[in-house]
This record gives C-alpha cells, sequence and structure tokens, in this order.
C-alpha cells in the first residue's frame, strides 16, 4: 500500500497556474503560510507549462492590472535585458516586445516566464513561508459539513499526501478540487432560459465545452528537411471538416474573428500579398534584436484555429474518455506539424515546408509540445453572484458602459471570445466592455472555506471567453490569496466580509494597497 504522509499550512492551494502563483504570492505576503500543488515540474500553467503568450488588452501597459502583474511583464523584460546580447534599439525600447509576435505586446519564451516566476516566488520559497510540492494532482477531499478539512494529492509512484490548511484554494485548469470536495458547480454550456443570454443555447449541455489546444514551438530552417513520421491520426484529421466550415481544419481557413459567420484565408509567412500570417502571430524568438545569433532562426508557437480541438471534453467523462481526447489533442497537433512539413499550399503554388523543425528544449520536452495542454474552460462555482453577457458584452450594455460593482476586486478586458465547442461547436467573438471582477463571484453559495482561484469563478461559459485571460486569471488568484488571508487574521468568513461595509472596505483597501486596481476611470476608457 502507498505511504501517506501529513502537511500542514495556513493556505493550501491545488494547482500551480498563474492564478495558483498569484494566490500564493498574496497570501505569503500577508504572512500566511503556503502549500501550492502542481501537477506539471514548471509553475505557471498558461504561459510556461501550457505555452500560452500573455492575451491581454490595449491599456495593459498603464492600467488595467494588477501592480504584480505588470511587475511581471516589466521583469520579463528585464530579464531579457540582463541576460540577452539585445541591439541598441531592442535594450532602449521601454516596450521590448522579445518575440515581436502581434498576439501580445509582450511575446516571449516559456522559460523566461519559469525564471521569473521563480524569481517573484524565491523569497517565500527559500525561507519556508511557500511549500511547493510538484508532480502533485488532487485525489480525494475530506469535509465536515460546509468545511474543507483536508485534501489529499498523490504523486508518482502512487505516493499520497493529506494537506490540512485552514483554507483551500482551487487553481487547477479544469477546477478538480469542486467535486472531490462537493462544491455546487457547473460546467460546460448553460441554457438561455436559466441565463437570459442571447448567445446561450436553448438547453444546458454540461458537456458541450471550449476546445483546448496542445500548443507546440517550431523553428524554420530553409532547405532542411525535419519531416517527423506521419502522424497516427493524420488522416482522420487530414479530412475532417467542422460543421461551420468548408474547409478541413488542416487548411488556411478559419473563421474570421470579426465575424466568425465567415472564413478568412491565412498563409504561413509575412507576404506582400495581405494575407495573414500565422508566422509571426505567436512567435516568441525573434534574432533580429539580437546581436549575437544565438538560434537557429525565428521561433513560434503553434495555437492556432488548426489545432484547436473540439472533438470531445475532458471534464464530466469517464478517465478513459478524458485520456483518449489528451491524445487526440496531442495527435491534432502533430498532424498540423506533418501537415505543414508535407502538403500545406505556399504561396509560390508549392506544397509543404519541411523545413519545420519541432523545438521541444523550448517548451522543456522531448516531443516538442507543451508539458500541458491549454484549456480554455473549467469547471465553474456556484458563487454568490454569477457573471453572464449581459454584464460584459458591448452591444447589451449599450451607453450603460462598464458595469461597476461595490465588492469589485479587480478589472480586465478582453473579447468574448469563444473557441469552437465540443458538442455545439459554436464559436464567437462578442466585442465587450472592460470589466470588473465583483467578489460575489468568488464566494461559494455554500462552503466556507475554500476558493476559486483562477477561471473556475461563478460566471457562465460566454462569460469565461473574456474572464479566462492572463491577467484576469492573475488578478481572480491575487484577490483569492488576499481574502483567504484577511480571513484567517480577521476570523471572518468570505461571505460575511461581502455582506459587512466594514470588512468590504477594509478588505479593498488591503487590495488596494497591493497595487489592485478595483475599477476603471472614465479617463482610461476614454484613452
Amino acid at each position: 500500500m502507498a505511504s501517506q504522509q501529513e502537511k500542514r499550512s495556513d493556505v493550501v492551494i491545488i494547482g500551480g497556474g498563474l492564478g495558483g502563483v498569484a494566490a500564493a504570492l498574496a497570501a505569503a505576503k500577508a504572512g500566511q503560510r503556503v502549500i501550492v500543488t502542481e501537477e506539471t515540474d514548471w509553475l505557471g500553467g498558461q504561459l510556461t507549462s501550457q505555452a500560452v503568450p500573455p492575451d491581454e488588452h490595449r491599456w495593459i501597459e498603464q492600467s488595467g492590472s494588477t501592480a504584480s502583474y505588470r511587475e511581471f511583464r516589466s521583469r520579463v523584460r528585464d530579464y531579457y535585458r540582463r541576460n540577452y546580447p539585445l541591439t541598441e534599439a531592442a535594450n532602449s525600447n521601454p516596450i521590448l516586445n522579445p518575440g515581436n509576435g502581434w498576439v501580445s505586446r509582450l511575446a516571449h519564451e516559456p522559460k523566461v516566464a519559469l525564471a521569473v516566476l521563480q524569481e517573484m516566488l524565491a523569497p517565500y520559497v527559500n525561507t519556508g513561508r511557500i511549500e511547493v510540492l510538484y508532480h502533485m494532482v488532487p485525489v480525494a477531499a475530506d469535509t465536515e459539513g460546509d468545511l474543507v478539512t483536508g485534501v489529499t494529492v498523490q504523486g508518482p509512484g502512487g505516493a499520497r499526501i493529506k494537506l490540512r490548511g485552514t483554507y483551500y484554494l482551487d487553481a487547477t485548469e479544469c477546477g478538480d478540487l469542486l467535486p472531490l470536495a462537493g462544491v455546487e458547480h457547473v460546467s460546460g454550456a448553460e441554457s438561455r432560459s436559466e441565463t437570459g443570454e442571447p448567445h446561450a443555447l436553448e438547453e444546458a449541455d454540461p458537456l458541450d465545452m471550449q476546445s483546448i489546444t496542445h500548443v507546440a514551438a517550431v523553428d524554420y530552417i530553409p532547405g532542411g528537411d525535419y519531416t517527423i513520421p506521419r502522424p497516427r491520426d493524420y488522416d482522420y484529421w487530414r479530412g475532417y471538416v467542422p460543421s461551420f466550415s468548408k474547409y478541413p481544419i488542416l487548411s488556411w481557413f478559419a473563421s474570421d474573428a470579426d465575424d466568425t459567420t465567415k472564413l478568412k484565408q491565412f498563409t504561413m509567412f509575412p507576404n506582400e500579398q495581405g494575407i495573414v500570417s500565422l508566422w509571426d502571430y505567436r512567435r516568441i524568438v525573434d534574432p533580429a534584436i539580437w546581436t549575437e545569433p544565438l538560434n537557429d532562426g525565428e521561433v513560434t508557437l503553434l495555437n492556432w484555429a488548426l489545432n484547436d480541438y473540439y472533438a470531445g471534453p475532458l471534464i464530466g467523462v469517464p478517465p478513459e474518455e478524458r485520456e483518449r481526447h489528451l491524445e487526440g489533442a496531442r495527435q491534432l497537433t502533430l498532424s498540423l506539424v506533418y501537415w505543414l512539413q508535407t502538403e500545406a499550399p505556399r504561396l509560390d503554388g508549392g506544397q509543404g515546408y519541411p523545413g519545420v523543425r519541432l523545438r521541444g528544449d523550448v517548451l522543456g520536452t522531448e516531443d516538442g509540445l507543451a508539458k500541458a495542454p491549454y484549456i480554455r474552460e473549467s469547471r465553474r462555482i456556484r458563487g454568490l453572484y454569477t457573471v453572464a453577457e449581459q454584464d460584459v458584452s458591448k452591444e447589451l450594455r449599450g451607453a450603460a458602459g462598464p458595469r461597476r460593482y461595490e465588492d469589485s476586486v479587480g478589472v480586465g478586458s478582453y473579447h468574448l471570445d469563444l473557441h469552437p465547442t465540443t458538442v455545439s461547436q459554436r464559436t464567437f467573438y462578442i466585442p465587450n466592455h472592460p470589466y470588473e471582477i465583483p467578489l460575489g463571484a468568488l464566494i461559494p453559495v455554500r462552503v466556507k472555506n475554500l476558493l476559486p482561484a483562477c477561471k473556475n469563478i461563478s460566471m457562465t461559459q460566454i462569460a469565461n471567453g473574456c474572464y479566462r485571460l492572463h491577467p484576469t486569471e492573475w488578478n481572480i488568484g491575487e484577490a483569492a490569496g488576499t481574502l483567504a488571508a484577511y480571513a484567517i487574521r480577521q476570523q471572518v468568513e468570505p461571505a460575511a466580509v461581502r455582506e459587512s461595509a466594514a470588512h468590504l472596505q477594509a478588505y479593498q483597501e488591503q487590495l488596494m494597497a497591493l497595487g489592485v486596481q478595483l475599477h476603471w476611470t472614465e479617463e482610461e476608457l476614454e484613452a
């Protein structure tokens, strides 16, 4: 029988993604002892193990995020300035974009993000205030009434650790702690009758979830041939035509973000024909900013519409089906790589780019694929307040503008971006108003000492389309970690913090002291 030990802390955080890291930093800064578990060997989630450069908004360089998130961004740029042979122009650029990818103002290597996060955590990890347990997943939770009393995590070889704390934060990518602890939650698509959202389904479907993407890193060596063996599922994906398209998924045609009812043509590299190139979309290495040739060429990340996997969900299905879909996502990305190498139409009339080479070293893997898939949608708690399309949509809000909450714990902005879903294959890109994060969405309706710390707050599937991005997930984690610390110190439950004007003010003042922006100003929105 596998051995089991026990560890105690003030705050137990299950999941080491962006929300989990931000929560750990916030709780530790507030004087609490913290345990964080992570299922891979890299903290950082979207930015690191999932290899997704930060998707952000147009105000991000000055506002619209927490001070600690902006500190992370500044540290990334400083890391490049300290460690890379930058050109004078790049070194002096205050808004340096290391990869010059156009999806982000800060497209950078996952390893750099990891190094920066480790630096930010170092004072607390090195002094023992934060303990990180790698390669651990939650497998059980103990409860007494409305309280969680322990969480059991399991690592390689079946070794188990019972974690006990005063507060438990779920920062897993799929909200895995919620069902284990019996926390009321929802998954997939809600019905229009339940939410009143114009874009909701007529009938709820808990298995209709946003696609996942298993990202790969590649470079391109002209004249080279790095063609991989024909992937197991290549024939299937080469012939698969999504319901919203007349072209196979492995083609240069995908939904147009400006109007998802239409298709748009893309191509591989920048060109004079004006066709949008995908190569520099998520490019994370641009040797043009270096004074020395450190790399054979540019490196980009394959996180495109061509490898969005919506053949089935990871949540609410048996373990063997979940594993099948995880492998299916890998097979789709490998099929994309093989298609690019062998059959992708070129603008010169030829086919294939055999010089496309998988770069596992960039992602800390042998096969060139990220350590974990990018998961856009989690289980979501049923909370005291549920954010919906009506709270965020520019069209529905109209002249009322951004919705303000008295209990706001942060701000963010991103379109309601729903990638194709696993059952209905719905996809849309709805213009948004900048939004706030209500505290009520972080507080479960019943359980008293468990908090969501990432994209598992109380919101609908549609609202999740914008609340799932990097700065918002960080903000949610920071607010949750601060709330847990405040509740411990004041010996008050989170729901009471929201209900009491005095506690709410004190908690929000603590957030503001950390540099958390609670509201958008008119001046910002007009800029």
